[in-house]
C-alpha cells in the first residue's frame, strides 16, 4: 500500500515541514505560504509578455515548413498542439468528487513529432536558432517564405553547425528529431537512466547518442563542456536556456482557448488547478509562466516529482525561512535521497534555477508521489479513459488528492479564500509523455499498474 501522504500548511519555519518524510521517500506536499505573487516583472525575469507573443509569431511562421518536413503535420497545416480532454471516468476512478469541480487533461503526451512536452520547448529553440542563422546568412527575408529552409543552401549551411543537448530522454528527442530533420549535425548526451528505445529511436533518425554513466546532471554538464569547444556548436541547457523557457510559455494562449472552447470560465469564483509533471523545472515553469501572465490571481499550478527526485521542491523548500542550511541549489543527494525512479523524465537532482527564480514565485506548491502510484494511475488512465502515456506523464493525476485531501492542502485553499469556489474549479492534469513508447515497454508499464491497483484495492 502507498505511504500515508505527509504535509505541511505553513512553512513559514523550519519546524512546520516533515523533511524527515521527504528524506524517507514518503509522498509530501510543500503548500506555498504567504499571498501569491501574479506575475514576475520582466526586468526580474528577463522575460515578458511580449517574448511570449514573439514566440508564438515565430510558431506560426514555421508552420509551412513543419508541415513540409513531418508528414503528421499536414492535416493540421503544421500546427504542434494536444487537445484538451474531459475524463469524467478517470476523475471517478480518481476520487475527485463534482463538488469538487471538473477535471480535464492537457494531453502533451500525444504531441506529434517528438511525443512529448518537450516537442514546445526543444524545437522552438531548434527554430529559433536556424532562423536566426538562415537571417544572418541572407537566406531568409523576415517576411519571406520559410520553407526554403528545406531547400539545399540552407540544408549545406546547417551541416555545417551543430545542435547539441543533454537529456534523460524526451528533451533529447524533441531536439535530435527537429535537429536532423533540417540538417544539422544533432548530438544528444544522455543520462544512465534514459531509457535504450529513446536511444534507439533518436539513432535511427541520424542522431549521435552520448551515453554517460552519471545522472541527468552529469550528462548536462559533459555535453555543454563538448559543445563549448566547438565555435559551430549550439548547446540547449535545459537548465539555463530562456528559448526553451518561452516554448513552453507559450502553451499558455493556446490553453486558453481551448478552456473557452470548452465553455470553462477561469475567475475568481471559477479557480483554475494545473498539475505539471517536474524534472529540472524548465517545462512546467514555462508553462506555468505563461499561465499567469493569461489568468492572474485565478490559476494556481502544482509541480509534481517523484518521491525520490524532488528537486524543485527542494529548491523552493531552500527559500523557506529556517532552511537556509540547503544552499542556493541544493541537490537531492543533500537530503540522502538517491535519484532513482521508473519517471525518466523527472530524474533530475537539481533544478533549474532559471525556473525556480522565475516561475517559483507564482507556484501553489510542489507534490511528491510514489512510483508505484505513478504506475496505478498509468493503469486507471487507460482503463478508464483509454489514454497511452508513460510513468512520468501520471504524475500529475495525485495533484486533487493532495490539495483536497492533506492539511497542508486544506489550509492552503483556505489562506486563499478558495473552498467556496471549489464547486467551478476546473482541475487540470498535463500528460508529458508517451506517443512513442514501444508496445512491449508500454505492455510491461501497464502490467505493472495493474498490478498497483490490485494491491491498492486490497
Amino acid at each position: 500500500m502507498p505511504n500515508r501522504p505527509s504535509s505541511s500548511s505553513d512553512n513559514s519555519a523550519a519546524d512546520t515541514f516533515d523533511l524527515q518524510a521527504l528524506r524517507d521517500g514518503r509522498p509530501v506536499l510543500w503548500a506555498a505560504a504567504g499571498a501569491k505573487r501574479d506575475t514576475v516583472p520582466a526586468a526580474d525575469a528577463g522575460i515578458s509578455a511580449l517574448d511570449v507573443e514573439a514566440t508564438v509569431a515565430r510558431w506560426r511562421r514555421f508552420a509551412p515548413l513543419l508541415a513540409r518536413l513531418f508528414p503528421e503535420l499536414r492535416e493540421g497545416e503544421g500546427v504542434i498542439e494536444s487537445p484538451l480532454l474531459p475524463v469524467p471516468a478517470l476523475q471517478q476512478a480518481l476520487g475527485l468528487s463534482p463538488e469538487h469541480g471538473a477535471l480535464f487533461v492537457k494531453a502533451d503526451h500525444g504531441l506529434p513529432v517528438a511525443g512529448s512536452v518537450k516537442a514546445r520547448g526543444g524545437i522552438h529553440e531548434v527554430l529559433e536558432h536556424a532562423e536566426g542563422l538562415a537571417l544572418r546568412h541572407g537566406l531568409l527575408a523576415p517576411d519571406g517564405d520559410y520553407r526554403v529552409l528545406a531547400e539545399a543552401p540552407a540544408r549545406a549551411l546547417f551541416a555545417r553547425h551543430q545542435v547539441a543537448v543533454g537529456s534523460t530522454g524526451n528533451l533529447g528527442l524533441a531536439i535530435g528529431v527537429m535537429a536532423s530533420a533540417l540538417g544539422f549535425k544533432a548530438v544528444v548526451h544522455m543520462s544512465a537512466d534514459a531509457k535504450d528505445w529513446k536511444k534507439a529511436r533518436l539513432r535511427a533518425r541520424g542522431v549521435e547518442v552520448v551515453e554517460h554513466s552519471g545522472d541527468y546532471g552529469e550528462a548536462v554538464a559533459a555535453g555543454r563542456r563538448a559543445a563549448q569547444a566547438d565555435p559551430y556548436a549550439h548547446f540547449v541547457d535545459d537548465e539555463r536556456s530562456r528559448s526553451l523557457f518561452l516554448g513552453y510559455a507559450a502553451a499558455a494562449p493556446r490553453l486558453a482557448q481551448q478552456l473557452q472552447g470548452a465553455g470553462r470560465r477561469v475567475d475568481a469564483q471559477h479557480p483554475l488547478f494545473v498539475y505539471l509533471p517536474c524534472g529540472v523545472g524548465g517545462a512546467p515553469g514555462g508553462i506555468a509562466w505563461g499561465l499567469a501572465q493569461a489568468f492572474g490571481p485565478h490559476v494556481h499550478c502544482f509541480f509534481a516529482e517523484p518521491t525520490r527526485s524532488p528537486c524543485f521542491l527542494l529548491q523552493m523548500l531552500a527559500t523557506t525561512p529556517g532552511y537556509g542550511w540547503l544552499g542556493g541549489n541544493p541537490s537531492v543527494y543533500d537530503v540522502g535521497l538517491d535519484n532513482r525512479t521508473e519517471a525518466d523524465g523527472l530524474a533530475v537532482p537539481r533544478a533549474s534555477e532559471l525556473a525556480a527564480a522565475v516561475a517559483g514565485p507564482l507556484l501553489g506548491g510542489v507534490f511528491t508521489v510514489e512510483d508505484e502510484t505513478l504506475f496505478r494511475h498509468l493503469a486507471l488512465a487507460k482503463a478508464a479513459e483509454g489514454l497511452q502515456i508513460e510513468p512520468s506523464a501520471a504524475a500529475g493525476f495525485s495533484g486533487p488528492a493532495m490539495l483536497l485531501g492533506t492539511a497542508a492542502g486544506q489550509a492552503w485553499l483556505e489562506r486563499r479564500g478558495l473552498r467556496a469556489h471549489l464547486a467551478g474549479a476546473t482541475h487540470v492534469a498535463w500528460t508529458t509523455g508517451g506517443l512513442f513508447v514501444p508496445p512491449d515497454e508500454y505492455a510491461r508499464f501497464l502490467a505493472r499498474g495493474e498490478r498497483a491497483v490490485a494491491a491498492a484495492g486490497r
